[in-house]
């Protein structure tokens, strides 16, 4: 089943943790069971026979009813336990504490995390979960918000001492700005100040750009210039002082973290425990964001 939706040995093996040869001895000894080719195999892909197809819907049917079963014993037992493979994105790092946390008070859940900005399918890569900001339109997944945040743009003491604090937005073309830029796609992210007619976009030098917010906390915090960046990822540093918000009555942003997960009749206790303590915890403490209706 890995290896017919991922359309690749390797693919199949990196999800159950074995090597590529292994699925596809695995695969040959299955047709040689069956008596029936599976696979179209080449150089660069394999797809799957018309006895193959017929093949992997009868295995998901019966995957299906296992799955039931055990998640219908599950709800009797309750407690959280097994591996929960979830996919979060690059900022989720920012997340440890709370999914440290987490690993703490369920020892017995096994945390297989991936850290992507890539759109995963949560059904066919085999997700338990998957946490990303945005809205969702697949009818075949279940979600829940699990706190909203906004775009803040921040500098260190030192820095203002230095260099001055921006009044406006279009002070900025003075400033040492660190800029986020997208790993998918190289652009920069936008500081989303709001659009007047006296004030459009300010084009903002470019100090450093980074594809991981961690860096640019790290910069701003030592001075080096101003960051935008969510303010989950510097409420700390906020709080402490090595860092201080600015233009923040220009901002104009508003976002929303959610979980996702494969629609079933039964949610697993693993499922539940996670996507509760994420709602619980992560953006515990921080102030309430109104978020307009899409």
């Amino acid at each position: 089943m890995r290896a017919a939706e991922a359309r690749s040995f390797t693919a199949a093996g990196r999800q159950l943790g074995v090597s590529s040869s292994a699925i596809g001895k695995a695969v040959a000894r299955l047709e040689d069971r069956l008596g029936v080719r599976l696979f179209h195999r080449s150089t660069r892909s394999i797809t799957l026979t018309q006895e193959g197809k017929l093949f992997l819907e009868s295995c998901r049917r019966i995957f299906s009813e296992v799955e039931r079963v055990e998640q219908e014993f599950a709800q009797t037992k309750g407690a959280p336990r097994g591996k929960l493979r979830v996919s979060l994105p690059l900022i989720g790092m920012l997340m440890m504490p709370t999914l440290s946390r987490f690993m703490q008070t369920y020892p017995e859940v096994e945390l297989d995390m991936e850290f992507t900005d890539l759109l995963v399918d949560v059904i066919d890569g085999g997700f338990d979960v998957v946490v990303r900001s945005g809205e969702n339109d697949d009818s075949r997944l279940m979600t829940r918000r699990l706190g909203s945040y906004r775009l803040e743009v921040v500098g260190s003491p030192g820095y203002f001492e230095r260099r001055g604090r921006p009044s406006r937005p279009a002070d900025l073309v003075t400033h040492a700005c660190l800029h986020h830029r997208y790993p998918t796609s190289g652009r920069l992210q936008r500081w989303p100040f709001k659009r007047t007619a006296e004030e459009s976009d300010v084009p903002l030098p470019i100090t450093a750009a980074a594809t991981t917010v961690e860096a640019l906390v790290a910069l701003a915090e030592s001075g080096i210039g101003l960051a935008c960046v969510p303010d989950f990822a510097v409420r700390r540093q906020v709080a402490d002082g090595s860092l201080a918000i600015v233009l923040d009555e220009y901002i104009d942003h508003a976002g929303v973290f959610r979980a996702l997960w494969p629609s079933s009749r039964y949610l697993s206790p693993k499922i539940r425990a996670f996507v509760d303590f994420l709602a619980e915890h992560m953006f515990a403490g921080a102030p309430s964001i109104d978020i307009p209706p899409s």
